[in-house]
């Protein structure tokens, strides 16, 4: 037989009816009370202290025979459901329990799917009134909101939560911990799971990107967490976000919208998918990576979370999605984002600047001066107080991109090492000085006198380009290829042009005409006489004043 709560109002008139002295009969006509039921109320009453011929009834009388007559606790009685339970008690208080590695227990509702992997199929709420019966299990609600609906394709919520630790097959016998990025569309409460080892910037875009694809188009306002890979600054009212994440919002056209710092309720729909990710699809599996895993979120969202009967609107978010949210979508339109990176660097003395373990030239007139450089996948753009100065494609960690005319002009030269260069900048010196550098540099290793064009060079800059052309054209026609040769014939025609030039001073001497060492007659010869001696077809004069004197000791005549 059912059990009919009555309320403390429907005793308490029918009390007042018996206390104004009325017939049983006609009090069970009017209350639909039997006298049975109105002998009872009575007899409560007046146990609890009532007398008729005291004062008209009042509410605590009426509540205290409303109490008497609940009924008392029985002996539980084992139903069906407790008993396919009870053999899998221990386990279930392990599955809810926090462990060493855990710092709390499994979701109920988890532990309903695996229990039904099990074979052990009970109603949920069988399952939670065994878990709090036997297993200590007790469930915290907390108080909440409902937010305004939104329209379809509006609004996208975004955050990363901590999923937990995964294999590394990097490293063996390690494991890692891989976040969740889910997005979730606040219409029809689809979501896509995107899978990371952090929480950076370019794992963010990406795992945007990777929605977008998944969704099939993109959202038109995007709400999302602090996260300092996205928010420079949080502000309740104006936030400054990061360079990067701006500049994807304006790529793919969104409008980001910052929840307030340290505010659930600013985005509850995701705020309770990444419990529900955590909980129902990552917690009690076995994972091999964390490759392992998106490939399971994937499938997860599109069969599991996607097919759900979703509890807020009772209905299943996929079909939403493809009847009403898909259409309203902005198309995806342009290649996947490049993720670029900023850094502030300042040019080294060497004209170059280190960015991703590459170094990169920089125009000589920002010597030692600041600059910001953005670099993606493909390019490295350096700016200067807003202004592009310079671009280079991307070089992997060691590499290194040098633009040579980014050198002052005296310099370049030698950072180059190109013999050719060199023998250009002979030739606008001179004619001569190009040809003796040609004459310099040829043959299998130029590079040997590369300095030594690079002194010639330098001898055009100090003495001029005319005098050293002259001193390069003697050289060439004595067959003289080297450069301190070249300089001594320059300093030594520089000092003949001082002495000449010098202002004569003081008095004029002339000097008597030089005589020779010989008499004259030495230098006349008879032709007629001709006589010879031992020492063969030379001629050895005979007179003593023509004679040579000897010099040294006969004996040490060769």
């Amino acid at each position: 037989m059912a059990y009919l709560e009555v309320g403390m109002w429907e005793i308490l008139d029918v009390l007042r009816r018996v206390h104004r002295g009325e017939p049983y009969a006609a009090i069970e006509r009017a209350t639909s009370r039997t006298r049975k039921t109105v002998r009872r109320y009575v007899r409560l009453a007046i146990k609890a202290g009532w007398q008729r011929s005291g004062p008209e009834p009042d509410e605590a009388l009426a509540s205290a025979v409303a109490r008497a007559l609940k009924p008392g606790a029985k002996d539980a009685i084992v139903g069906e459901a407790e008993a396919r339970l009870a053999p899998y008690r221990e386990q279930i208080a392990l599955w809810l329990a926090a462990s060493e590695s855990e710092e709390r227990g499994l979701r109920l509702s988890k532990v309903h799917q695996l229990l039904e992997r099990q074979g052990v199929d009970v109603p949920y709420s069988s399952l939670h009134r065994f878990a709090v019966r036997h297993c200590g299990f007790h469930d915290r609600r907390r108080s909440t909101v409902r937010v305004a609906d939104v329209a379809p394709g509006e609004l996208a919520e975004v955050d990363f939560g901590k999923l937990g630790l995964v294999p590394d097959r990097e490293r063996e016998g390690r494991r890692r911990t891989v976040y969740a990025l889910v997005v979730t569309l606040v219409h029809s409460r689809h979501q896509y799971v995107h899978v990371t080892t952090s929480q950076r910037i370019a794992d963010l875009i990406d795992g945007l990107e990777a929605a977008w694809v998944f969704f099939g188009g993109v959202p038109a306002r995007v709400v999302l967490d602090n996260l300092k890979a996205a928010v420079t600054k949080a502000d309740r009212y104006d936030p400054v976000f990061q360079r990067t994440f701006d500049e994807y919002a304006r790529y793919r056209g969104f409008v980001i919208d910052a929840a307030v710092a340290r505010h659930a309720t600013g985005k509850p729909h995701v705020e309770r998918n990444v419990q529900y990710v955590r909980e129902s699809f990552f917690r009690g599996e076995t994972w091999i990576d964390a490759a392992h895993v998106q490939r399971d979120a994937a499938r997860w969202c599109l069969e599991v979370a996607g097919t759900r009967v979703h509890g807020t609107t009772r209905q299943r978010p996929l079909a939403v999605f493809d009847d009403v949210e898909r259409a309203t979508l902005r198309p995806l339109v342009g290649e996947r984002f490049d993720t670029p990176s900023w850094a502030a660097c300042k040019v080294h003395g060497d004209h170059h600047i280190q960015v991703g373990r590459a170094i990169y030239s920089v125009p000589h007139a920002y010597l030692h001066k600041p600059v910001d450089v953005r670099s993606d996948s493909r390019l490295v753009r350096i700016y200067c107080r807003g202004e592009l100065i310079k671009t280079h494609a991307r070089q992997p960690p060691g590499g290194r991109s040098t633009d040579y005319d980014d050198y002052p002009e005296h310099l370049a030269a030698y950072a180059t090492r190109d013999p050719d260069r060199a023998i250009a900048e002979a030739r606008r010196r001179g004619p001569e000085i190009g040809r003796f550098a040609e004459r310099l540099l040829a043959g299998t290793f130029p590079w040997a006198r590369l300095r030594q064009a690079q002194k010639l060079l330098r001898l055009a800059e100090k003495y001029g380009g005319a005098r050293v052309d002259d001193a390069c054209c003697r050289a060439l026609a004595f067959d003289v290829v080297n450069v301190h040769r070249v300089e001594r014939i320059v300093k030594l025609d520089a000092e003949r042009i001082a002495t000449t030039d010098r202002t004569p001073t003081g008095q004029l001497v002339l000097l008597p005409a030089p005589r020779f060492l010989r008499p004259a007659g030495s230098f006349t010869h008879d032709v007629t006489r001709k006589e010879t001696t031992s020492h063969g077809d030379q001629l050895v004069p005979q007179d003593r004043d023509e004679a040579p004197e000897a010099l040294g000791h006969p004996a040490d005549a060769s």
